[in-house]
């Protein structure tokens, strides 16, 4: 999937939480947002991609995850946060080399050639991860053992980066070639932009391979590496990217523009970024993995670069006149399923440290609604999504406010940032009061009321401003008609 993801560091955030967010940008992917019973999780998961069947471990935790409503192609949970306060999203999409995946091949499904020959399955891949993966874990740095190790006896038939993050710590693991791995720990005082490319920029053996402070890798890495001639360094500093990575010209209008508008934002005064004498262009390909924010990183600065579309930049697509509009990719695209940012809390009660912010369809034009995680089921608003388009829940009704808003930005984006501001602002509300309740002794089981409150004004908000927007893009209808005209 096409994605972009965000990683904040406790240290780097306000409140010091840990935060992991991505855009799910798949083809038009209708999505939901559902909790996983130990109970209904499989014993034995079969994937529908690659045929692969792996047994899984006794007593998973429960989690939430965003599935796909059609599940003709497999489950693609795409992002969640587990009973044990530990948050996923998988995958991103990255790029990477004919050198690397000459010498170690992705492991993608072989069909029987002649009938009465088996299959050969294949690897794992983005539709498997989250369910293989995060009802396992109690910690970030176990969500990187327990993948790593799927990953090197099962492989993988593609590229991926995957996030994990804990009240303390986050991870970042990418995939090399079919059954190698490398993964870091994001610094508490870091944000990480990852726009589609491999993009680790800096890497310690000695760590990964002693006590792994900050540093894991699949055990053969360095051989493999050597055996290969992988390593392009020429200064005996060790870059992944340059190693593992790629360098295209698809890259610097795919890709790289978008780290470029988020390393702008993150560090406005550090570098220049602007101009014919700019530090980092769009098209660097040494932007930075990972930036020290010039100050400190809320959810909402994280909602506002998945929902960017280079703002203030002579390539938005919908300035009114830019030279060099529309020649990139942007952050906040048409065809997104669902965002999710896994934010995990400090200095509140376990039961409510977990918070997950969803977004549907695309972002731009959407809003980040709060929900609580510790919860047995969602509400109807956000789980019971069908292929029916409705306004009866929130995927349906977003999807639409996107289609209706987006040839009449320029009437319609006041109707969208004032909702988008409604949602934030009274979500935060709602949040304050049940975290504090929570705190004062209540039951867990209040945080279901709590979520179905967000749910009801999610829809009060979100069916007002549709309104508002269709009432707009019926104005600018092109069959308008009036004598007075004449």
């Amino acid at each position: 999937m096409p994605c972009t993801t965000i990683l904040v560091g406790r240290l780097a955030s306000n409140d010091g939480s840990t935060m992991i967010a991505r855009t799910d940008d798949g083809h038009f992917d209708d999505k939901k947002l559902i909790v996983v019973k130990p109970k209904d999780q499989p014993k034995t998961y079969r994937s529908v991609i690659s045929h692969v069947e792996i047994k899984l471990p006794p007593k998973p935790l429960r989690y939430t995850s965003c599935p796909s409503v059609n599940l003709e192609h497999g489950i693609w949970p795409a992002t969640g946060i587990n009973a044990a306060n530990v948050g996923m999203t998988a995958t991103e999409t990255i790029s990477s080399n004919p050198r690397v995946l000459g010498a170690d091949p992705l492991v993608v499904r072989k069909k029987a050639e002649k009938e009465g020959e088996p299959e050969i399955p294949g690897g794992i891949g983005e539709e498997d991860i989250v369910t293989l993966v995060l009802p396992y874990i109690r910690s970030a740095r176990e969500g990187v053992v327990r993948l790593g190790s799927l990953l090197e006896q099962y492989g993988t038939y593609e590229s991926n980066g995957i996030a994990f993050n804990d009240e303390n710590e986050i991870w970042w693991l990418e995939t090399i070639g079919g059954h190698h791995w490398i993964a870091k720990r994001v610094g508490d005082e870091e944000v990480v932009v990852m726009p589609n490319q491999f993009g680790l920029d800096n890497f310690d053996f000695a760590d990964a391979y002693g006590e792994q402070r900050t540093c894991m890798c699949s055990a053969d890495l360095k051989e493999f590496m050597e055996r290969n001639s992988l390593d392009l360094n020429t200064d005996g500093v060790f870059n992944p990217r340059w190693a593992f990575g790629s360098r295209r010209h698809h890259d610097h209008i795919y890709n790289t523009p978008r780290a470029w508008y988020m390393g702008r934002y993150l560090t406005p005064t550090r570098f220049r970024w602007d101009g014919p004498n700019a530090d980092l262009t769009p098209e660097s390909d040494n932007i930075p993995w990972a930036f020290v924010p010039e100050k400190k990183v809320t959810v909402e600065d994280v909602t506002f670069l998945l929902s960017s579309h280079y703002e203030g930049t002579p390539y938005d697509p919908y300035a009114a006149s830019a030279e060099k509009k529309g020649i990139y990719r942007p952050i906040g695209i048409n065809r997104t399923g669902v965002t999710g940012l896994c934010q995990i809390r400090s200095g509140v009660p376990d039961a409510v440290k977990g918070v997950e912010w969803i977004c549907f369809a695309s972002t731009t034009f959407g809003a980040f609604l709060p929900v609580y995680v510790n919860v047995p089921k969602m509400p109807e608003y956000l789980s019971n999504v069908t292929e029916r388009v409705s306004t009866e829940d929130f995927y349906w009704t977003t999807r639409m406010l996107g289609a209706l808003a987006d040839p009449c930005y320029g009437a319609s984006i006041m109707h969208i940032e004032r909702y988008q501001n409604a949602i934030a602002c009274r979500g935060r509300e709602i949040l304050s009061r049940y975290d504090r309740e929570i705190a004062a002794g209540a039951d867990v089981s209040l945080l279901e009321r709590a979520n179905e409150e967000l749910c009801a004004m999610a829809k009060e908000e979100t069916d007002a401003c549709l309104s508002r927007v269709l009432r707009a893009a019926c104005e600018r209808m092109r069959n308008g008609y009036k004598r007075s005209d004449n």
